[in-house]
């Protein structure tokens, strides 16, 4: 009972942070559907200033024609208030972003579960993979870290701090070093301490597409040699404050690695957070993960509806409509 009663209260807690993560975003688009519905019909021109507002907020021309038609399909011409606009717009986006709500699946058969992770310079990647190192040590895994951006101190360096922290080990070797041979050294050694997870962090040096397309192409085939599986996930760490520049970002790194999921960074440090769910209708791609800060306790698994209440500054479970 007090285990459950421990749980509902961390739950609660992490819910407050998201809201508060995404009030920048939440202000701009309720402010905005306010502004836009008070004592209003459903029109076209409405729709149009809704559709203009949704695509400034970085929800993408697609998403926001999608949202706007969906509600000119229920509404239409009818007299509606800003409350039931976000309810219904909130209902929508967690209709869009549900099938990609997804925890990161670890098979113990892997032994270890190996995370590949990559994402430009600057993306929040070293410290998305300490909390998730948290997060997986908090529900019993273990966990080995590998320092694999060998030409950034800072990045080896901020990974071994992290580590300390969370007690989790640390394979990294001088700066210059080789990362596939980091990478291959890694494996082994969590292999052979039995861990769980090895989660390997990447440089993303994008001034220089050809060599880090070279460089994570060369740590894909040395993990192979390793285990012919591996890497068993690559998550692809996204910054949200680029906006729509994330969706470019997507689409480089899939030139480079098979893409299999994302972690989305920093909503608390701009008003961008629609793009989680224009990356959503676009690319279909998982989002396991979603940070609104800079603690540990700052980042999650992503929960749609959650995540689409909040945007809309709705409580978790209101709709929003009278």
């Amino acid at each position: 009972m007090t285990e459950m009663l421990s749980e509902q209260k961390q739950s609660l807690g992490w819910l407050a942070r998201m809201r508060k993560g995404l009030s920048r975003s939440s202000a701009k688009l309720t402010g905005g559907i306010t502004d836009l519905f008070t004592k209003r019909k459903l029109d076209d021109d409405a729709l149009e200033e809704l559709e203009e507002l949704l695509i400034r907020s970085d929800l993408g021309v697609t998403t926001a024609t999608k949202l706007t038609q969906s509600l000119a399909n229920s509404r239409f011409n009818q007299e509606v208030s800003s409350e039931e606009i976000r309810g219904a717009l909130a209902d929508d986006m967690a209709t869009i972003l549900e099938p990609v709500a997804q925890t990161i699946s670890i098979y113990q058969a892997y032994k270890p579960h190996v995370i590949l992770v990559c994402g430009v310079n600057g993306s929040g990647k070293t410290t998305t993979i300490a909390k998730m190192a948290g997060l997986f040590k908090h529900v019993g895994f273990k966990v080995v870290l590998a320092a694999g951006d060998t030409f950034r101190a800072a990045a080896v360096e901020q990974l071994q701090i992290w580590g300390e922290r969370i007690d989790c080990p640390v394979i990294s070797r001088p700066i210059g070093s080789d990362a596939a041979g980091l990478a291959y050294d890694a494996l082994e050694k969590a292999r052979a301490e039995r861990a769980d997870i090895l989660l390997i962090d990447t440089a993303g040096r994008l001034q220089n597409k050809t060599d880090l397309m070279a460089e994570l192409q060369k740590i894909v085939r040395v993990l192979k040699k390793v285990d012919e599986n591996a890497p068993h996930d690559c998550l692809l760490v996204l910054d949200a404050t680029v906006g729509q520049n994330a969706h470019n970002q997507v689409e480089v790194f899939r030139e480079m690695v098979n893409v299999t999921g994302l972690a989305v960074t920093k909503l608390d440090g701009s008003a961008k957070g629609g793009v989680v769910v224009a990356l959503a209708e676009k690319f279909d791609l998982p989002v396991h993960f979603i940070g609104v800060g800079e603690s540990m306790e700052d980042m999650r698994a992503f929960d749609a509806r959650a995540f689409a209440r909040s945007l809309m500054g709705l409580e978790v479970g209101e709709r929003g409509e009278k």
